[in-house]
């Protein structure tokens, strides 16, 4: 069950993604959910859609210069560190504060687009992976646990304008 009505009354991450699609013109609206999804096992059962069609965010702390490393991953795969450390160099895991004033989102809620960092810091570096692209529709969070997001894998890449690569582990 969901609310497709944007509303005011929302938290302000949700509302910041509203506004972030609006103004890429993105065609879907970000729709409020009655229960909370705070993993994609849960966004998947609240939408009645495949594990796989969950574009999952997932957070992590580059070593070097302490700057978010943001991973956009299907739901039903795990990102392989070592592929995506290739890329960014050595990495750590990102917790809830760093999360939060990396992106503005709240682990549960974050967002591939609409973010706001705490002063000082710079938006997340994105990454797309290519296992998103198995899918015709997909879904992200809306800055919330309970707001989701409709797109198609290539409306996400360019929303974030983040590449496409190959970095989750091997499927067995």
């Amino acid at each position: 069950m969901q609310d497709e009505t944007v509303n005011t009354n929302r938290p302000e991450g949700f509302q910041r993604v509203s506004q972030a699609l609006t103004g890429k013109s993105h065609p879907h609206q970000p729709l409020w959910l009655e229960v909370a999804a705070r993993t994609s096992q849960e966004a998947a059962d609240a939408l009645g859609v495949s594990l796989g069609q969950i574009a999952k965010s997932v957070v992590f702390r580059r070593k070097a210069d302490d700057q978010a490393v943001l991973v956009i991953a299907s739901g039903d795969r795990r990102v392989d560190e070592k592929k995506l450390k290739a890329l960014t160099g050595p990495l750590s895991r990102a917790d809830a504060d760093f999360v939060k004033a990396r992106t503005g989102f709240s682990i549960g809620g974050v967002s591939p687009l609409g973010f706001a960092p705490a002063e000082g810091h710079a938006v997340p570096q994105l990454f797309v992976d290519q296992e998103l692209f198995r899918f015709d529709v997909i879904w992200a969070a809306a800055g919330h646990p309970n707001g989701v997001f409709k797109m198609t894998p290539a409306e996400l890449e360019a929303l974030t304008g983040a590449p496409v690569i190959d970095v989750v582990q091997v499927a067995a």
